[in-house]
């Protein structure tokens, strides 16, 4: 036998669908008004802060079209410092002597541009002043490549 709608429980059933229905609309409008960055970008600031900036790197691998150019930097290292997330002041440094420039990365990090210019530096960071995409932050390493070409250039900077 069918048992009949009790008038209390399609009342209650009713004010429980208009108050859930409001509830998820509340929230789409909090959401949608929202300032700030998704989590995806705040992950990787974080992870950009944390493992890049402020950290010691030297150059691993650095080939030029199959020629390696690895030891034209050996015992330089080098310094992301914090600007913004997105830029900041480079550091390169031997034996006492520094050269500083800048760097500056788009909003997702997956171009790194480097300018090492003051004093006027040494012939080989023209091999390093340029805009690189990465290809890989499986740190300690920084897989580099240029940005915009298919050039056979690499270069790999490890965190110490």
């Amino acid at each position: 036998m069918k048992q009949a709608n009790h008038p209390v429980t399609g009342f209650l059933l009713k004010w429980r669908f208009i108050i859930a229905v409001l509830f998820a609309v509340a929230i789409l409008l909090f959401q949608g008004c929202k300032k700030g960055e998704s989590p995806t970008e705040d992950l990787y600031k974080k992870y950009f802060e944390e493992n890049i900036l402020n950290s010691d790197f030297v150059v691993s691998l650095a080939t030029d079209n199959g020629t390696d150019l690895t030891a034209q930097f050996n015992g330089w290292v080098f310094m992301l410092l914090k600007n913004t997330y997105f830029d900041g002041p480079m550091t390169a440094k031997k034996n006492g002597v520094t050269y500083t420039g800048t760097w500056a990365s788009n909003g997702d990090y997956s171009m790194l541009t480097i300018s090492l210019t003051q004093p006027s530096v040494p012939p080989e960071f023209v091999f390093i002043n340029r805009q690189w995409k990465f290809t890989k932050k499986a740190l300690p390493t920084m897989e580099l490549a240029p940005w915009g070409s298919t050039a056979p250039i690499v270069l790999h900077m490890r965190r110490l």
